[in-house]
């Protein structure tokens, strides 16, 4: 089975502009592809995994990733299913953001010299002059196709400004000058991605009279059609101080039944026919499939060890509910306290198992916490710094469980 057919039988191929040929080159390493990362944060999260995943895939294929940064289409915003504006960034967060991607991405593909590439767009649209960029690309462009694109649909209806309209101009710009700078032949991205990727083929088509190819991936929808990767307290970052490997190899090991099969074909490198075999099975043993995404997941993103320590921690905790050794820790600050003790709301909120006071309070109400083991009813419980001496274990529903220290 060559890389392309593996793609397929993954699921992870959602829209190809030519397939035999798309086939040829990334079956024969011939393919220099680029994927786009706009830094709208400091840390890549899940809803960047398949396209790490594919990058890492291909490179092993022999094929030549190019990690593209917006640096400067980060400037307007992709308006891409939003109905609302993205909210400005000033340069310097925009650039901050920039470098940890690199550093992140380094864990999935290997830049160096004959290998992987990472540019930053602002390159080369930060100085471009408009008046010229109009009058070289701006023909190239029927307002009436990008009306209909899929991509502006939701910004139509609540309005979509001129600036995020340009957008689609600045994708395009992209895959032609990463084509002429640096020979990328393919474009890949998510499937809510394709008008903007045939802008770039249909831009460099007209310029060039050569032919550049997009293939869209599959988004990473749950069984209800919903993006995964968001939590109640937001989104599972690639960050280890913005989600814990604990917590990452937790959100892993708690998906639905039904999309435990579909993640290790779309995210892990676990062989199809070990994968297929999963299939068959059925209650308490896709709990061992869901160990072994969550497992393979966290090596990934963080490396073995973090990976072994989540791992032995949430058996310790779900199984004998004793060894707390690796499960999440919080330490009380001064700010904590009032007058001497902190209560339970406090507690919940500043450990990060709740995300408000009020949301603690919900939580004790329905019997859903508890303290060193024993059940909190009272939203007044309150405790001194001596109580946490040690370390305690707080925990909220049955799988959200923090160590508290004083």
């Amino acid at each position: 089975m060559g890389v392309y057919e593996e793609l397929v039988a993954r699921g992870l191929i959602a829209q190809v502009t030519n397939e035999e040929e798309i086939k040829n080159l990334v079956n024969n390493g011939k393919a220099t592809f680029y994927i786009g990362f706009d830094p709208t944060a400091d840390s890549l999260h899940v809803g960047h995994f398949m396209a790490l995943t594919l990058m890492k895939r291909l490179q092993e294929a022999g094929n030549k990733p190019i990690a593209l940064v917006g640096g400067g289409t980060a400037m307007i915003g992709d308006p891409s299913g939003r109905s609302d504006m993205r909210s400005m960034m000033t340069i310097e967060q925009i650039d901050h953001n920039c470098e940890c991607f690199k550093k992140q991405m380094s864990r999935f593909i290997e830049f160096g010299e004959g290998k992987a590439m990472l540019v930053n767009n602002a390159d080369w649209l930060r100085n471009l002059n408009f008046l010229d960029f109009m009058r070289e690309i701006g023909p190239c462009f029927s307002v009436n196709d990008m009306l209909r694109a899929r991509c502006y649909v939701n910004r139509m209806e609540q309005g979509l400004t001129f600036l995020e309209f340009s957008y689609m101009l600045m994708q395009g710009y992209d895959f032609y000058r990463l084509f002429k700078d640096y020979g990328c032949n393919m474009e890949f991205g998510g499937d809510d991605q394709w008008s903007n990727m045939l802008a770039g083929t249909e831009l460099i088509r007209k310029k060039e009279a050569k032919d550049a190819h997009a293939l869209t991936i599959t988004l990473l929808t749950n069984k209800e059609g919903k993006k995964m990767g968001k939590t109640a307290s937001g989104a599972v970052w690639l960050d280890p101080e913005k989600t814990t490997p604990y917590d990452f190899y937790q959100y892993w090991r708690n998906v639905d039944d039904a999309d435990v099969i579909k993640c290790l074909k779309l995210l892990t490198f676990v062989p199809l026919p070990e994968i297929q075999e999963m299939e068959k099975w059925e209650g308490a043993e896709l709990n061992k499939a869901k160990e072994r995404l969550a497992y393979s997941l966290t090596e990934l993103v963080h490396g073995k060890e973090e990976a072994d320590k989540a791992d032995s921690a949430a058996k310790a905790i779900f199984v004998s509910g004793s060894d707390s050794e690796n499960m999440p820790k919080y330490t009380l600050k001064a700010e904590d306290y009032r007058d001497g003790a902190v209560d339970i709301c406090g507690i919940l909120t500043v450990s990060g198992l709740t995300k408000s006071r009020s949301e603690a309070r919900q939580n004790i109400q329905q019997g859903g916490v508890s303290v060193a083991g024993e059940r909190v009813s009272d939203i007044k419980a309150s405790y001194t710094a001596d109580f946490f001496k040690e370390g305690v274990v707080v925990q909220r529903g049955k799988k959200k469980f923090v160590k508290i220290f004083s």
